[in-house]
């Protein structure tokens, strides 16, 4: 019955986001609410929905800083001489451009976090993307692909958990999957290209067009005021990436220096702070109704029957194909389990289901870190970041998904076809 009602609970969810019939900041409140209340839970919902908020705070609050943050900045004119100059290099090709930001997302994905790759790839190619009339949804997908394929690096948070999960060395699961993990960056590479030569055939009528400036930039911004924005830049991203400060922190002094600087006026900072707060409010709206959701599903232990249900239903005479079976379910998985869900709750009960059939642990974990919260995670309403994604691209939640799934599988299918045929998930 609980598992019925957590696969309900999704199932509706995206239903109603996807189909746009529901606005998501209200169905990610109400549908989980309505669901919990026909499992009997009642008044216990209260207290898991302030759980699952408690869980999100930090990544709202950063992500309400960090909106004033790059608003100020692009605001101030900091963005535009860097602009300028790309687009000399690359002309008006929005194949260059999907190229350039697939790999600057795997670039700035190195360090393992979402977050960090979405707050620093979208606000550098967003303005790009909007001078040159490319899809904002163009944008989400590749950055979302070239982020999720690079989450399967061994420090990236499922691989790791897996790690854990199964007792054995992250190295030794994730370095006979290099090749599997290259052909899906090069898949990742060739998406990016095609994606561009979509957006090419759709502005093949703009080429005499002017590339639009921004509004704000009236006047241009000083060298010096230039070069302090972009080391203030540099010293956030890279308090970031060593992780010796919150994000969230990092992101509130920054926020507070950039204002100060490019906006002594008091009267001046409330109306640029006023320029943004809609935008932000909105998505930290969104974020924290997640919250809710995740709170929800966690603590009423609606995902821990859905994982025991989905591995009872497996038949014994697939049990030999199991490590093929996890490796095809894996991205559809992430939306369905967070990461702590299914490598700490039905991992481990996968890989003892594989061990009957003498199938080692480490072929289980392996299919599974190919698509569960690594090519799915951008995707996934059960993370903070993908409404991070969509919140800095502006693209709608239901709208990022139909784009992206489909890229997103497939290449999980890619790497897990490239796996098998190279033995790497037995080895």
């Amino acid at each position: 019955m609980l598992a019925l009602l957590g696969f309900l609970t999704v199932v509706v969810l995206l239903v109603a986001i996807m189909s746009k019939k529901m606005n998501p900041v209200v169905a990610l409140i109400v549908v989980p609410i309505i669901f919990g209340i026909i499992g009997g839970f009642g008044f216990e919902l209260p207290k898991f929905i302030l759980e699952g908020v408690k869980s999100i705070a930090p990544t709202g609050t950063m992500f309400i800083f960090a909106i004033l943050f790059f608003g100020i900045l692009t605001d101030a004119g900091t963005f535009q001489p860097i602009i300028d100059k790309i687009l000399e290099k690359v002309g008006k090709d929005p194949i260059k451009i999907t190229i350039g930001t697939a790999v600057l997302a795997m670039l700035v994905h190195l360090d393992g976090s979402g977050a960090v790759t979405f707050l620093i790839t979208i606000p550098a190619m967003l303005p790009l993307y909007s001078a040159l009339g490319m899809r904002k949804t163009t944008l989400a997908t590749v950055t979302a692909l070239g982020a999720g394929v690079m989450n399967i690096l061994p420090w990236g948070g499922p691989t790791l958990r897996a790690a854990t999960s199964l007792k054995m060395p992250v190295t030794d699961l994730f370095n006979p999957l290099l090749l599997p993990f290259f052909s899906g960056i090069i898949f990742v590479l060739i998406v990016a290209f095609y994606l561009g030569k979509q957006e090419k055939k759709i502005l093949i009528n703009r080429e005499n067009v002017e590339i639009q400036k921004e509004d704000t930039n009236k006047e241009k911004i000083s060298t010096t005021l230039f070069l302090i924005n972009i080391l203030i830049i540099i010293i956030t991203i890279g308090f970031l990436i060593s992780g010796k400060v919150n994000p969230t922190v990092a992101f509130m002094v920054a926020f507070s220096i950039a204002l100060m600087i490019n906006y002594p006026n008091t009267k001046k900072q409330k109306e640029i702070i006023d320029n943004h707060a809609k935008e932000a409010l909105m998505m930290a709206s969104i974020l924290f109704a997640a919250g809710a959701f995740i709170g929800i599903m966690q603590k009423s232990e609606m995902i821990t029957a859905m994982s025991n249900f989905l591995v009872e239903s497996i038949p014994e005479s697939s049990g030999k194909y199991l490590p093929i079976i996890t490796g095809v379910l894996s991205m559809p998985a992430s939306l369905l389990f967070d990461p702590d869900s299914f490598y700490f709750g039905i991992l481990p009960i996968l890989s003892n289901t594989a061990a009957q059939f003498d199938i080692p642990a480490f072929a289980v974990g392996r299919a599974a870190i190919l698509g569960q919260m690594t090519t799915g995670f951008p995707v996934s309403p059960l993370t903070g970041s993908t409404f991070l994604l969509i919140g800095l691209t502006g693209v709608e939640l239901g709208e990022h998904q139909k784009k992206t799934i489909p890229y997103a599988f497939l290449a999980t299918i890619i790497m897990l076809v490239v796996a098998i045929l190279t033995g790497a998930l037995y080895r």
